[in-house]
């Protein structure tokens, strides 16, 4: 009786996970400064520095990489420089405390020895004496490790021809809901909702503050963008399958991969169980 009911309820189980359909909600950003479009890439670059935006991850990543073109050091203002979202600004320094910990362990084995002597008759009916030897063996683990904390920078120093990636912000990972959107749409129900800056859902901006060498004048620019379209898919028409390629090899094994990647663009991933919205 209990393997029957262990089967009816992995039976069901299969049953609702196969029911569970994954759609994607798909966000194209544009930029307010249409000279930030360069060749399918979001690119800001002034005398002294290139910024360069790739926003496509799940809920869409505002960080950017930031590249110092000069021959001296540039330090970027971390405590005022801000991501603008929708009018509310949330600060990139935040005072906090880092910590990195590494732990290793290592497994011992100490062996006990002990011999005592015998006495008794053999085969033969003449007396002998024998000595045994008893070993015990005892297993166990020490563990050991460090962590290293350190102080968020106020200050972040980019050495002259190299660059650093600041991240910490996304942009949106709620689904969006419109009556001009189907939220579980098949092919044909497939369309893009459209958005200028002013009825925009999301618009958003990096305000960044930043110097040449320690006596250098402060300099300020924002990046500012706004979300232009979105559009749901069923996962069948965003993601496709094929074997990964690596120096004219093809591997053995088909992987999922996005169709039209792209730097202006983000997605929300969500799923249909037993609801029955239509948008």
């Amino acid at each position: 009786m209990k393997t029957k009911n262990l089967l009816f309820v992995v039976f069901i189980a299969v049953l609702f996970t196969s029911c569970v359909t994954t759609y994607y909600q798909v966000y194209k950003i544009t930029p307010i400064d249409k000279t930030l479009l360069k060749e399918n890439s979001l690119v800001y670059e002034d005398e002294n520095c290139i910024v360069y935006y790739n926003f496509w991850d799940e809920g869409g990543n505002v960080g950017f990489k930031f590249y110092n073109k000069t021959n001296q050091n540039i330090y970027l203002n971390m405590e005022e420089s801000f991501f603008i979202l929708n009018g509310v600004a949330y600060n990139y320094y935040q005072n906090r405390i880092f910590s990195n910990s590494s732990n290793y362990s290592t497994a011992v084995s100490r062996s006990t020895a002990a011999s005592k002597s015998m006495t008794g008759v053999n085969n033969l009916d003449l007396i002998q004496t024998n000595r045994i030897s008893l070993t015990n063996s005892v297993g166990f683990m020490t563990s050991s490790g460090y962590s290293v904390s350190y102080v968020e920078e106020k200050i972040i120093c980019i050495p002259s021809l190299s660059s650093k990636i600041i991240r910490d912000y996304a942009i949106n990972k709620s689904l969006f809901r419109d009556c001009d959107l189907f939220k579980y749409p098949s092919k044909k129900q497939i369309k893009p909702k459209s958005f200028t800056k002013s009825n925009s859902p999301l618009v958003f901006k990096n305000s960044l503050v930043y110097s040449i060498g320690q006596s250098g004048s402060t300099l300020k620019f924002g990046n500012e963008f706004y979300v232009s379209e979105i559009t749901n898919y069923p996962e069948n028409e965003i993601i496709e399958k094929k074997n990964e390629e690596y120096c004219g090899q093809k591997g053995s094994i088909k992987i999922k991969f996005f169709k039209n990647v792209s730097p202006d663009k983000f997605f929300v991933k969500y799923s249909k169980g037993q609801d029955t919205w239509k948008h």
